[in-house]
């Protein structure tokens, strides 16, 4: 491991050399290539480089401790080796997090897929109020959402919503959410008072490039056909609807949002080369138990991860067993708390299985 540091230090000097190089710095790309590296490296770097640090300070102490005739001085000494001691294993502890190896997924967008599922109009209108809570949380992030597909009921409610979500770390934030989300509540329509019992599942997929995922074109089956939902004239009277069908796995992506043919297969395969980019990536994670032992869960959609009580305004994620009573700041967005903490239960995990 320290190997390894002294290399990541030698780097981000080597790094901080070359930027100041006449050659280097007319060429923009170059620049560019070796900021990304040294802003991934130089944290690491840094943390280093107190625990060189702080290690010389205990030596000095140490000697302290066995030269020096004066027991107050030595006393102090031996106080200040014990406080260098407990930082020492902070810092340990920091390292080794930035030595975990990391997904590689994580600064990509995702794809957001959330849909209704046992409860009828309830979940409906709870698939609506989640997502509304997850787009106000990128929206703090400074991140984009596009819906790439919606199927509404026609009262607030959504059976469907597809969203790309863009923006950097979107899915290092994020991931931990897929899983089936429950929700407890007496509904609007309930005379008796007695409280509903409704789910919604949510799926987030890593963004998928053509290089992670090849789709060739004897791949895939197009057919167009006239919108069928709401969306004004000009979508109803043309064939600007698309249904893409994948034929080596019989995945099928149908969009129909956009007015143009072209906008609507352009979402689609953003779709269908994210779904396959997902299967490909849960063949990976079957074959390294390792990986999935070190997961906040499985990833299976049908697990249930959370549930939202109304009347006792009670969030709750069974997986790491936090329960927050701030229901109406979770549904504004405000999910850092889980976030945060479903993220470090994960390093945890991944420390003891690494060590």
């Amino acid at each position: 491991m320290w190997g390894k540091l002294e290399g990541v230090k030698g780097r981000v000097d080597e790094i901080t050399r070359l930027m100041g190089d006449p050659a280097v710095t007319g060429n923009s790309r170059e620049l560019q290539k070796l900021g990304r590296e040294l802003a991934e490296l130089k944290p690491l770097a840094e943390v280093y480089e107190r625990y060189r640090k702080l290690r010389q300070e205990m030596e000095e102490n140490r000697d302290l401790v066995q030269s020096e005739k004066d027991p107050d001085m030595r006393a102090l000494a031996k106080e200040e080796i014990a406080r260098l001691a407990s930082e020492e294993e902070r810092l340990e502890g920091e390292i080794r997090l930035f030595l975990l190896p990391k997904d590689p997924n994580d600064d990509k967008n995702i794809l957001m897929e959330i849909r209704a599922g046992a409860g009828g109009g309830e979940a409906s209108l709870f698939a609506t109020e989640l997502f509304r809570s997850y787009s106000m949380y990128a929206a703090v992030k400074g991140w984009k959402v596009e819906i790439l597909s919606q199927s509404e009921t026609g009262l607030g409610g959504t059976k469907e919503v597809i969203a790309m979500i863009e923006g950097k770390g979107a899915y290092s934030r994020l991931k931990f959410e897929s899983g089936v989300h429950r929700v407890q509540r007496v509904p609007a329509t309930e005379a008796g008072g007695r409280i509903h019992t409704s789910t919604v599942t949510v799926a987030v997929i890593p963004e998928a490039e053509e290089v992670d995922v090849q789709i060739g074109p004897e791949d895939i089956r197009i057919d167009v056909f006239r919108s069928s939902g709401p969306g004004g004239q000009s979508v109803n009277t043309t064939d600007s609807a698309v249904r893409i069908t994948h034929i080596p796995t019989g995945l099928v992506v149908t969009c129909q949002d956009e007015k143009s043919q072209l906008k609507n297969k352009s979402k689609a395969m953003k779709i269908l080369r994210s779904r396959l980019y997902d299967i490909k990536m849960e063949e990976q994670r079957s074959e390294r138990a390792d990986i999935r032992r070190a997961m906040v869960g499985t990833g299976d959609r049908s697990e249930r991860i959370r549930t939202y009580n109304f009347p006792q305004s009670r969030v709750t994620d069974h997986r790491i067993g936090l329960t927050v009573h701030q229901l109406s700041q979770v549904l504004n967005g405000g999910i850092d708390g889980f976030v945060d903490a479903l993220t470090a239960h994960a390093q945890v995990e991944a420390l003891k299985h690494a060590g």
